[in-house]
């Protein structure tokens, strides 16, 4: 029974990097090294992707079609691999972005219980 709630939370991890990702290629194609410093700096430096996680997740995205790949030259003049957002990707931002609402939503409610069960005797004991 555990391996289900495992396999759930890794999954919504990922859907969260995806996300990250997803939305931070949406302003145009960039290399994963800056893929993560533009989510570090929007952020507000709260948020770290390691390259252990950042390259798996580029290349599940590009499997996916979510995302396409071109190599090309940094602004250091160094071979890199950019990625850019396909329309398949855009379409799965949306889908994604509401699921997020969704879901901070419901993590939202766990902190404030509907007025109705604050009021019953059962809540107070």
């Amino acid at each position: 029974m555990a391996k289900p709630r495992y396999r759930t939370r890794i999954e919504l991890l990922q859907g969260t990097l995806d996300l990250l990702i997803l939305r931070t290629l949406q302003w145009g194609p960039e290399h994963g090294y800056g893929i993560s410093q533009a989510i570090r700096t929007a952020s507000g430096e709260r948020l770290t992707v390691e390259t252990g996680s950042l390259y798996p997740a580029l290349h599940r995205l590009e499997r996916q079609g979510w995302i396409a790949a071109q190599w090309g030259e940094s602004a250091n003049k160094q071979r890199a691999k950019f990625y850019r957002l396909t329309a398949l990707g855009r379409r799965q931002m949306a889908r994604q972005d509401s699921r997020w609402a969704e879901f901070v939503e419901a993590v939202s409610r766990v902190g404030r219980p509907a007025p109705e069960a604050r009021a019953t005797p059962e809540a107070s004991a």
